[in-house]
C-alpha cells in the first residue's frame, strides 16, 4: 500500500455511503453465507466456553484469540472481493498475523479506555477512529502506531459520518441478539464485512495492486 497516496487520500478527505456500504457487506456475506456463518458460530462457541467454564481467563479470549478470529473475516472478504476461492479453513488465516494484530488491538483497546474513563468524548472518537487499524496493519503492512493513526486520521476527515455507520452497525447486533441471538449469525460477519468492504473502496487509490494481506 503506497504511503504517499495514503497521505493524499487523507488530505482529500473521504466521503461514502451508509446505504452502499452495507449493500456491499451484504454482498460479501451471501457469496460465502454458509462459511461465514459457520466460522461466526464457532467463534460464539469459543467465548460462551470461555465464559462459562473459563470466567478467570476470559481476558485470553479478549486479548490473544479475539484479534486474530476477526481478522478471518476480513482475509474472507478479500478474497471474495477479489474473486479467489475461499475455503473455511482461510478464516484461520488470521493467526498469522497473530502479533501485529494482538499488538495494534490491544494498544488501540488502551486507549480508548482511557479515553472513556478521562471524559468519555475521547473514548467514543478512538473507538471509531481506529475502526480500520487492523486493516491496515494486515493489509498495508505498517507497524502498530502507524496502522492506528493512518486509521484514526482517515476517519478523522469524516468522523461523523464514520459514527453514524457504527451506529447502524450496532444497532443491526442488537437486533440479531434480539432473535435470541439467531441473527448474531448473520449480523456479526455483516459488521466486519461491512468494514472491509468500505477500507477497500476508500483506500483503492492508494492500493500498488489489489488488495492483498501482507506479512512484512
Amino acid at each position: 500500500m503506497n504511503r504517499a497516496k495514503l497521505e493524499q487520500i487523507i488530505v482529500q478527505g473521504v466521503d461514502f455511503e451508509i446505504r452502499a456500504a452495507l449493500d456491499n457487506g451484504w454482498k460479501l456475506f451471501k457469496e460465502k453465507a454458509p462459511l461465514h456463518v459457520g466460522f461466526t458460530f464457532i467463534i460464539i462457541v469459543i467465548q460462551v466456553l470461555f465464559t462459562l467454564y473459563l470466567e478467570d481467563f476470559l481476558f485470553i479470549f479478549s486479548i490473544f484469540l479475539s484479534p486474530p478470529l476477526v481478522i478471518g473475516f476480513y482475509l474472507a472478504g478479500n478474497k471474495i472481493s477479489q474473486g479467489e476461492w475461499l475455503e473455511f479453513s482461510d478464516f484461520f488465516d488470521g493467526f498469522k498475523y497473530w502479533l501485529p494484530v494482538v499488538i495494534i488491538n490491544l494498544v488501540s483497546s488502551i486507549l480508548a479506555v482511557l479515553g472513556l474513563f478521562a471524559l468519555v468524548i475521547p473514548g467514543v472518537y478512538l473507538l471509531i477512529g481506529y475502526m480500520f487499524s487492523l486493516l491496515f496493519g494486515v493489509f498495508g503492512g505498517f507497524e502498530f502506531w502507524a496502522s492506528m493513526e493512518l486509521s484514526r486520521r482517515l476517519v478523522h476527515t469524516n468522523w461523523w459520518k464514520f459514527f453514524a455507520l457504527g451506529l447502524v452497525l450496532l444497532l443491526i447486533n442488537l437486533l440479531g441478539i434480539l432473535t435470541l441471538g439467531i441473527g448474531l449469525f448473520i449480523s456479526i460477519p455483516l459488521t466486519y464485512l461491512t468494514v472491509y468492504a468500505l477500507f477497500e473502496e476508500l483506500t483503492s487509490e492508494a492500493a500498488e495492486e489489489p488488495a492483498q494481506p501482507s506479512l512484512d
